[in-house]
C-alpha cells in the first residue's frame, strides 16, 4: 500500500512538474525563441507592443540677445563749460574736405530757445563765446557776419538751440538744466556735416529775452522757426538741412539786421528793414510782421501797428494756435498797465482777435496758463478766471462769438519756459492761448 501510494505521488509531482513547465515555456520563453530547439515547448504567441510614434521636433527661437543699455546722457556742466564742450565737439568732429591753405567761411544764424523760438541773453552769450573759440583754436574756418551777402557764398551755418529740461531731460515741469544743441549746415551740399550736444547747469543762466521777443506780443507755430528747430535737434551728421530753414535763410539774415535795429533803439530804421523783408521770397513770416507792429506802435502808427497785428493773428490762427502775452496784476483777472508806457495794447489786440476770428468763422477754446509759482489748484482757479475774464471782452466786441468760444485754465501744466521766476524771463508760462477747435 506505501508503495503505490509512493507511485502515484510520483506520477502527480511528475505531472505537476511539467504542467509547470508547460507555463513557463508559455510566459517566459518569448525571451529568447531561437535558443530552443524543435523539441522545445510551442510557444503561445503574443501580441507586439506598438511602437512609439516618431519624436516631433518643436523649433525653439533662440534667445535674443540682451539689449545693450541706452547711453547714459552727458552730465551736467557749468554753462560756460557745457557751451564749449558742444562747440569743440561740433567744430573738431565736422566731416569737411582737408585741403591745405583753405579755409571754410562759417556764419552763425542767432541761437535760439528750443521751445519758444526766441533768442534770450544766455542764447547771445552763447554765439559770442562760440566766436571767441573759432578764432582761438580753429584756424580753418573764417567767421563772418549773417548777412545775406555771407548766405549768398554758400557757407557753412551754425545754428543751435537752448532748451530748458527737467531732471528726466524733457522739456516739460520745472525746468533745472539746459539742453545745448549745435548743428553745422552746409550750403553748398544741403547737409548737415556735424552735431555738437551738452547739458548746462541753470545756475547763472539769464534767459531775458532780447527786445524784440521781450516786447512780442504773441507766441505762435512759424514755419520758419520751426526749421530752424528741426535742422539742430533730432537730427546727426549727413542728414539734409531742413527745408523750411533753408527756404527762408535769406529773409532770416535781413530779420536779424532789423532786430539789431529794433534792440537798439533805432525804430525808423528797424522799420525800413522789416519792410524789406516782405519783398523777399518767404518774408512774409510771424518774425517779420511782429517787428512790422513793434516799431510801427514805437512809432505812434496805430492803424499800421493794427494791421500788421492783423496778420499776426490770422497766422496764428491758420495755425490754430496762437498765445497771447496778457499781463496780469499778480493774483487778479485785472490787466496789468505801465503808466510810463502809455496806451496798452490790449483793446487794440482783442478787437483784431475778434474780428479775424468772427472773418474766419471759427470756434475757439480760450485757455489760461500761469507760471509754476503758487499752489497749482490755486493756479488752475486763476487760470480759468483770466480766460474767462478775456472772453468776456471779446464777447462784448463780438457778440456772434459767444456761442463758438468755451474757456479753460490748465493752471501751470503747459508751461514753455518754466522756471517760475515770474519775470519777463517767463512771460510766455502766463499767456492767454486761443486755439481753433471744432464746432
Amino acid at each position: 500500500m506505501n508503495e503505490l501510494c509512493g507511485v502515484a505521488m510520483s506520477a502527480r509531482r511528475r505531472a505537476g512538474m511539467l504542467a509547470l513547465a508547460v507555463v513557463a515555456a508559455a510566459v517566459g520563453g518569448c525571451a529568447d525563441m531561437t535558443s530552443r530547439g524543435p523539441a522545445s515547448v510551442a510557444a503561445v504567441p503574443v501580441a507586439a507592443a506598438p511602437s512609439a510614434p516618431p519624436a516631433v521636433q518643436v523649433a525653439v527661437a533662440p534667445a535674443p540677445p540682451p539689449q545693450p543699455a541706452p547711453p547714459a546722457p552727458p552730465p551736467v556742466l557749468p554753462y560756460d563749460e557745457a557751451v564749449l564742450s558742444a562747440a569743440n565737439n561740433l567744430l573738431g568732429k565736422a566731416q569737411l574736405p582737408d585741403t591745405p591753405g583753405v579755409r571754410h567761411t562759417i556764419v552763425i544764424d542767432p541761437l535760439i530757445d528750443g521751445v519758444t523760438g526766441a533768442q534770450t541773453v544766455a542764447t547771445q552769450a552763447m554765439g559770442a563765446r562760440i566766436v571767441e573759440l573759432i578764432r582761438e583754436r580753429y584756424p580753418q574756418y573764417e567767421v563772418r557776419p549773417f548777412t545775406p551777402g555771407s548766405v549768398a557764398q554758400s557757407p557753412l551755418v551754425l545754428v543751435g538751440t537752448f532748451t530748458g529740461v527737467n531732471k528726466e531731460r524733457k522739456t516739460e515741469g520745472e525746468r533745472v538744466a539746459y539742453r545745448i544743441c549745435l548743428g553745422l549746415a552746409d550750403l553748398k551740399t544741403g547737409k548737415l556735416v556735424s552735431k555738437g550736444l551738452a547739458f548746462a547747469s541753470a545756475v547763472g543762466v539769464v534767459l531775458t529775452p532780447t527786445p524784440h521777443f521781450r516786447d512780442a506780443p504773441v507766441v505762435a507755430d512759424d514755419p520758419a522757426t520751426t526749421g530752424y528747430i528741426k535742422t539742430c535737434q533730432g537730427t546727426k551728421a549727413g542728414d539734409p538741412i531742413n527745408p523750411l530753414y533753408v527756404d527762408r535763410i535769406l529773409a532770416a539774415t535781413m530779420i536779424s539786421e532789423a532786430m539789431d535795429a529794433y534792440g537798439a533803439g533805432r525804430y525808423k530804421q528797424a522799420l525800413s528793414l522789416y519792410e524789406n523783408v516782405l519783398e523777399v521770397p518767404a518774408g512774409r513770416q510771424l518774425r517779420t510782421y511782429t517787428g512790422l507792429y513793434l516799431t510801427n506802435w514805437r512809432l505812434g502808427r496805430r492803424d499800421a501797428a493794427a494791421k500788421a497785428f492783423g496778420e499776426i493773428v490770422d497766422q496764428g490762427l491758420a495755425s490754430k494756435r496762437l498765445g497771447v502775452k496778457f499781463l496780469f496784476r499778480p493774483g487778479s483777472t485785472a490787466f496789468w498797465s505801465d503808466p510810463k508806457a502809455g496806451a496798452t495794447p490790449y483793446p487794440l489786440w482783442l478787437s483784431t482777435i475778434s474780428t479775424e476770428a468772427g472773418r474766419r468763422q471759427a470756434c475757439l477754446e480760450v485757455v489760461g496758463h500761469t507760471s509754476a509759482t503758487g499752489p497749482e489748484p490755486l493756479n488752475e482757479r486763476l487760470s480759468l478766471r483770466r480766460a474767462e475774464y478775456v472772453k468776456r471782452q471779446i464777447e462784448q466786441d463780438a457778440p456772434a462769438l459767444a456761442q463758438r468760444m468755451i474757456a479753460s485754465g490748465v493752471g501751470s501744466r503747459e508751461t514753455l519756459v518754466g522756471n517760475g521766476r515770474d519775470d519777463d524771463s517767463d512771460a510766455l508760462d502766463r499767456r492767454v492761448e486761443f486755439k481753433v477747435v471744432g464746432c
